[in-house]
């Protein structure tokens, strides 16, 4: 990320600015030198940041990309020569998220703990195995030790089980991988039946994680098969749209009465969270998943050059809550065009999880390799 000149920081900060509106900035990276180069501490106290996220393929990209790691494998690998790949991994993987978690602890305490998180995932090839995924978040919240940390379960129907078992227990979720209402609806239902269950809510906090580019990517492609100058006006529409509904639903189940009996008990609303929010499509504005999903009690985890395109040009503005009515028409007119949306986001999720297992077992090879050489 690009340092910012003197000149710029006495302008206000467009990202400083979704705080205005209720949203959070959090960043879809991490990465050794970040951490230890001082740019997190900047980003938290220029830019607002209050939290991060990482996945399989990010620390994929992180370790193999780089030798910031080598001389951590290497201590790692002196120190317990039997180590597993997988344990090598957790080892290095989990002094990154120790060390953020640490940056962010002041973003945590004066927020009371609604922000300043750090997401670490369960290995996705645990995506349909509920116990499992269970049994592995309680030991990762445990190992890492901070509180100030989320762990990431996919929102498979096993994962949904799993998450009213992880809150009912106290352990911060990162529920990820959501592409439809449906998926939304099955997430927040298990996490209000997992705060019924705890005795002291208060002391949780978790997100839903939606993600937007990938769905217009694929609906995009069909509306252009089909070619009509209906369909056509319908690229670049659908994934905001549905991440408008996804909101109009957030606030039902969380900011009316029905919510009310777990507020009196110190609950917190599980957020939405905007995912996968680069865009994709080079015909698109590089911030328009930013710009057109700003609202109260959301998040916005944004990649890097997002994170510095949105500094540079963006326009905050009170967007989640405009042009309800046209996202709805936008969605009933994808059925009319017979397009199944619901087909569609089934089917990323189980890519979505079938990606993130690759670069995992990727992340597993690369490291067996920098083992033999190291």
């Amino acid at each position: 990320m690009r340092p910012v000149p003197a000149t710029e920081k006495k302008v206000v900060n467009p990202l400083r600015a979704l705080q205005q509106y209720g949203q959070s900035v959090w960043l879809d990276y991490i990465r050794r030198d970040l951490l230890t180069s001082g740019e997190l501490k900047r980003l938290i106290e220029e830019d607002g940041l209050r939290g991060m996220t990482s996945n399989p393929t990010i620390f994929d990209k992180a370790i193999g990309g780089s030798a910031d790691y080598d001389g951590a494998l290497r201590a790692a690998i002196a120190a317990e020569p039997g180590l597993s790949t997988k344990a090598l991994f957790e080892r290095v993987a989990m002094e990154d998220i120790r060390m953020a978690a640490d940056a962010l602890r002041p973003v945590y305490d004066s927020s009371g703990g609604a922000d300043g998180y750090v997401s670490y995932e369960v290995a996705p090839d645990l995506a349909y195995d509920k116990d499992t995924t269970i049994a592995e978040a309680k030991r990762l919240f445990k190992t890492i030790g901070k509180p100030n940390v989320m762990i990431k379960v996919p929102g498979t129907a096993e994962g949904v089980l799993a998450i009213e078992t992880l809150i009912a227990e106290g352990i911060n979720i990162n529920e990820t991988l959501m592409f439809s209402l449906s998926h939304y609806e099955a997430v927040a239902q298990a996490y209000l039946r997992g705060v019924r269950r705890n005795s002291q809510p208060s002391r949780i906090a978790s997100v839903a994680s939606f993600f937007v580019s990938r769905v217009d990517t694929v609906v995009d492609a069909k509306l252009e098969a089909i070619g009509t100058p209906e369909a056509l006006a319908l690229q670049g529409k659908i994934g905001i749209a549905n991440c408008k509904v996804v909101y109009q639903r957030y606030k039902e189940l969380f900011t009316g009465a029905s919510f009310a009996e777990f507020a009196k008990r110190g609950a917190r609303v599980q957020r939405p969270l905007w995912a996968s929010t680069g865009t994709k499509n080079k015909a698109y504005s590089d911030v328009l998943y930013v710009e057109e999903l700003i609202g109260r009690d959301t998040v916005n985890t944004l990649p890097p050059a997002t994170l510095d395109a949105f500094r540079d040009h963006g326009r905050p503005r009170a967007s989640i809550e405009s042009g309800v009515e046209e996202a709805r028409a936008a969605l009933a007119s994808l059925r009319k065009l017979n397009v199944d949306l619901e087909a569609i986001t089934k089917t990323l999720q189980t890519q979505g999880v079938a990606s993130f297992t690759e670069s995992y077992e990727q992340l597993l090879r690369m490291l067996e390799k920098k083992r033999a050489a190291i």
